[in-house]
């Protein structure tokens, strides 16, 4: 299992944003995957964003033009921005290295 370092979550009101980190290892940074996921009780759980290691992402519609994913080759860190932050946003996100693991979660909380 690999070591995964996520910060970032909190409480933010609906229309805030706020920027979720990711730092992997940098001996599987270069060449994985990595997607972040979200979980909310009673709900399934969800991919937001997936970053190829050549840098393309994709997103479902649920955040697309809302959510950005991206990542620092140099931190070895990927980054989950968020905009427009809905209560339906609210989730605890997972940062997922394709293959390796997953981090314990960082918890977003979205007010009405």
């Amino acid at each position: 299992q690999v070591q995964l370092v996520e910060s970032g979550g909190g409480l933010v009101q609906a229309g805030g944003s706020l920027r979720l980190s990711c730092t992997v290892p940098e001996s599987i940074f270069s060449i994985a995957s990595i997607s972040w996921y979200r979980q909310s009780p009673g709900k399934q759980r969800e991919l937001v964003a997936r970053i190829l290691r050549g840098g393309k992402a994709n997103y479902p519609d649920s955040v697309k033009g809302r959510f950005t994913i991206s990542r620092d080759n140099a931190k070895n860190t990927v980054y989950l921005q968020m905009h427009n932050l809905k209560p339906e946003d609210t989730a605890i996100y997972f940062c997922n290295v394709e293959g390796w693991g997953e981090g314990q979660g960082t918890q977003v909380t979205v007010s009405a």
